[in-house]
């Protein structure tokens, strides 16, 4: 078992999902946009699906128009829903009974400004995701920030975790904070090479 929650986004292929899901990865994030490069059709999600158990399927999503999202939903049997937009919270929410995260991209933000997003949707997610599309560092400030907001919101950290010794390193300053990975494609059909997630699943197991 795993020392503390862990989502893995943009799985693409069975052979991430069942990996992740014997670690005891609690969430497992499927893009359910056909313009994405992670797209997963409904067929696809399905067949790796069918193979899981005890885990959290959560649809992700970077569109801004809520009734397009409730349509493509419609063929996705998850759990949860990551959305980019703050706006679609509050109308998701009212149509949906399913927990939502909230991606929000460190590049747009400095470290003390994450605070008011948070306080502000606390009340609408059961989590804030982190993640940089930038190769953003958990710099020294980061890390102070994190230190004093992981005690008070659900946040997963996915951006700064460039190998298991980074990853051990947060875990032990920053005991109340989830991790976030991303998932990569097969070298051929039931064949991967899971490098550094395999190494920060290892380094996040209780020992």
């Amino acid at each position: 078992m795993l020392t503390r929650t862990v989502k893995i986004s943009n799985v693409t292929n069975l052979s991430d999902a069942r990996y992740c899901a014997g670690m005891g990865v609690e969430m497992l994030g499927f893009s359910i946009d056909e313009d994405s490069p992670n797209h997963i059709s409904p067929k696809k999600f399905e067949d790796i699906c069918s193979w899981l158990a005890g885990v959290t399927l959560v649809a992700e999503t970077a569109q801004t128009n809520a009734e397009s999202i409730l349509k493509t939903l419609a063929s996705y049997p998850v759990h949860a829903v990551q959305v980019e937009e703050p706006g679609l919270l509050n109308y998701l929410h009212s149509e949906l009974s399913l927990p939502l995260i909230l991606r929000v991209s460190v590049d747009l933000y400095e470290a003390d400004e994450i605070d008011s997003i948070l306080s502000r949707y606390e009340g609408d997610v059961s989590h804030f995701l982190l993640e940089s599309d930038n190769n953003a560092e958990l710099s020294e400030t980061w890390m102070q920030v994190l230190e004093r907001l992981g005690a008070e919101y659900p946040i997963l950290i996915g951006f700064g975790l460039d190998n298991e010794f980074t990853v051990s390193a947060l875990t032990e300053l920053l005991p109340n904070l989830g991790i976030a990975l991303r998932g990569s494609d097969e070298i051929r059909p039931g064949y991967k090479d899971f490098g550094s997630m395999m190494d920060i699943l290892e380094a996040l197991e209780e020992q």
